[in-house]
């Protein structure tokens, strides 16, 4: 009962960012059809708020230098963001475009609908896996809550669509874990880091973006590893700003060759791009 508890429709602009509409927010169901709140809807719109500020400004940068900005969103869902950027980022549909790539036909089939209802002319959906699709020039590619190696591909993506920015949020981690468990080396006391499972998991986990970010390093990016506040489940609470600066960057490359010697790992990133 107390999670289904609405607030006041008079404190509902209060949530709201700037340009951002009840209407569209009706359409996610992140608004009642009434305008009212209830603590599920704020909880998850406080959240998505806070992301887009937190992506505002590479946005701001790429409009400053782009005539028409392309923002692809791997493993959309339900295109929370995508719908939501470009509403606030795009209202001269002219200034840019958002492109959905999600693997549930039936959410992809809802987007469009949606995008259709609310005329925004600019958005793509794609139905497919993020692996098996292709990308062309990409100024800011987005992965939210991507699963385990999608996060990967995500990258893999970005990167072949020369990326300007990614803005990544990595979830369940589990392909490295399964690597430090087939590991037997007993007469190494570094073992001792994944030993029992819950630490395999965890360290699995912290490991995985550490490799991520050092290779998005030795690509050339910038990058910014914040914890992402107001998310639900801390343990997916890790946020990565990678910006393009230079072709590549020798010294993260001669890191990631290091650490890999200690703890010889094989994330799915560094097996596609051998």
């Amino acid at each position: 009962m107390k999670s289904r508890q609405k607030i006041k429709s008079h404190n509902v602009q209060t949530e709201l960012l700037e340009s951002q509409s009840p209407a569209l927010l009706k359409e996610l169901h992140l608004l009642t059809p009434q305008g009212d709140l209830n603590a599920d809807a704020r909880r998850k719109l406080k959240q998505v708020n806070h992301l887009v500020n937190l992506i505002r400004p590479a946005l701001e940068d790429l409009s400053s230098r782009h005539e028409k900005v392309s923002v692809v969103d791997m493993g959309a869902g339900k295109s929370y963001l995508g719908f939501i950027l470009n509403e606030i980022f795009f209202k001269d549909p002219a200034k840019g475009q958002v492109v959905s790539i999600e693997a549930r036909p039936e959410l992809t089939e809802k987007s469009q609908s949606i995008a259709r209802k609310l005329g925004f002319s600019n958005m793509t959906f794609i139905n497919g896996k993020i692996s098996d699709t292709g990308t062309e020039r990409v100024h800011l590619l987005t992965a939210l809550h991507a699963c385990d190696t999608a996060t990967d591909d995500a990258i893999i993506a970005g990167i072949e669509a020369k990326a300007d920015y990614m803005a990544l949020i990595p979830c369940c981690q589990a392909e490295v874990a399964g690597q430090l468990k087939a590991m037997s080396n007993p007469e190494k006391i570094i073992g001792e880091m994944w030993a029992h499972g819950i630490h395999r998991r965890e360290f699995g986990s912290h490991l995985t973006n550490v490799v991520r970010s050092l290779f998005l390093e030795s690509q050339g990016y910038q990058v910014t590893v914040t914890e992402l506040i107001g998310w639900e489940h801390s343990l997916k609470n890790e946020f990565i700003l990678a910006k393009k600066i230079n072709r590549e960057n020798a010294a993260a490359k001669n890191k990631l060759i290091e650490l890999l010697k200690m703890i010889p790992i094989q994330p799915k990133i560094l097996r596609h791009f051998a």
